[in-house]
């Protein structure tokens, strides 16, 4: 039982602050049994949560993971700026919608939970350093990706045809069709990896990969209509990029 000047004089308080009426006390003993024997042990905790988030490997795991998110979602939106100007981008290029933030602000409440109850899991830096190291490898892949294709790269799929819109079949294109989707893959689940969050790992790797599942036969429905056998050459002979997705 944890003790504090507060709880030990709290009966003599409140026995001179009311008078000794038997139903005036019935009714604050519950509320001294909660002061004497609850708030010491919350107030405990809450200062061990706090020095857990606050402790060496919170501060440096959600730093990275700050950094991660801002350099990423910045460096897509001066990309885009730079390749097809100001005029013709939106904040869409930023790559932040509802479903996106919900998913980062769920990870973060996983991260700030088992770092309070579980602070050992946040301890495996050969795990953490392994997201590190995905989260560079993605960055390197999505970009080399909209550096090659140029003007012919666009956040948003294309249904019509345009002049600029070419086939890219030379750089990180050479190795995959969809270099920009497999770098996102391996960005967005390496930021979980880093935080050492195991369930955020295997939903984000599940959610990430169904999407590009349903979005490159999409895709390539249209670059097949834009560039027919040319295409149908290239997609026989170079892998989609993103696993077990052809």
């Amino acid at each position: 039982k944890l003790s504090s000047p507060l709880t030990s004089n709290f009966h003599a308080i409140v026995s001179v602050a009311l008078p000794q009426h038997r139903e005036v006390m019935q009714f604050l003993d519950p509320l001294r049994f909660v002061v004497e024997n609850r708030l010491p042990l919350l107030i405990h905790y809450a200062s061990a949560s706090f020095s857990e988030i606050f402790s060496d490997t919170g501060i440096r795991q959600l730093s990275q993971m700050l950094l991660s998110l801002i350099f990423f979602h910045t460096s897509e939106y001066i990309l885009a700026i730079a390749i097809h100007g100001a005029s013709n981008v939106t904040l869409s290029s930023l790559l932040i919608s509802k479903h996106y933030a919900l998913a980062m602000l769920v990870s973060l409440l996983e991260y700030l939970t088992e770092i309070i109850l579980f602070p050992g899991l946040k301890q495996h830096w050969w795990v953490s350093n392994f997201g590190l190291i995905m989260i560079i490898a993605g960055e390197i892949i999505r970009k080399a990706a909209i550096v090659t294709a140029g003007r012919s790269f666009t956040h948003l799929i294309k249904i019509n045809h345009e002049e600029h819109h070419g086939l890219v079949t030379h750089g990180v294109y050479r190795l995959m069709r969809h270099p920009s989707y497999c770098g996102f893959l391996i960005w967005s689940v390496g930021t979980q990896v880093m935080l050492c969050n195991p369930v955020s790992t295997v939903v984000f790797t599940v959610v990430v990969w169904r999407f590009f599942a349903q979005r490159i036969p999409y895709e390539e429905y249209f670059l097949k209509q834009f560039f027919g056998v040319q295409y149908l050459e290239y997609a026989e002979s170079v892998a989609s990029g993103v696993p077990f997705v052809n």
